[in-house]
């Protein structure tokens, strides 16, 4: 059957009928980090366990720099003057460790989810 002015059929005009609406997605949690000096500041970050997150990473130095992390299986070079998104999580409650390779004696740092 259509309808007088288009071209629904009745079984199409009664599945719209009956959808119900789609709630919007709350965005995962967002926090940040800074590299200067090849450096991460700050060097521990608290975020919330059990949730996924995610980490905006901003490179104010002059040189690339790579975030790694063992602890939560991530690895992403980060331009220099550039900035990258990861996301990671839900983590357990704890600590989790990440580095920079290109500098793993000074760029290094800690998430601790509780």
């Amino acid at each position: 059957m259509y309808l007088k002015h288009g071209l629904i059929t009745m079984a199409a005009a009664i599945a719209l009928a009956g959808a119900a609406p789609v709630p919007a997605l709350a965005a995962d949690p967002e926090f940040a980090l800074g590299i200067e000096g090849h450096r991460f500041a700050p060097a521990e970050l608290e975020v919330p366990a059990g949730q996924k997150l995610r980490l905006v990473i901003e490179n104010r130095d002059p040189t690339p720099e790579e975030f790694e992390s063992y602890d939560l299986n991530r690895e992403k070079i980060v331009p220099a003057n550039g900035r990258i998104v990861v996301f990671v999580g839900p983590l357990k409650p704890g600590r989790y460790e990440f580095f920079g390779e290109f500098n793993p004696a000074t760029a290094r740092g800690w998430l601790v989810a509780r």
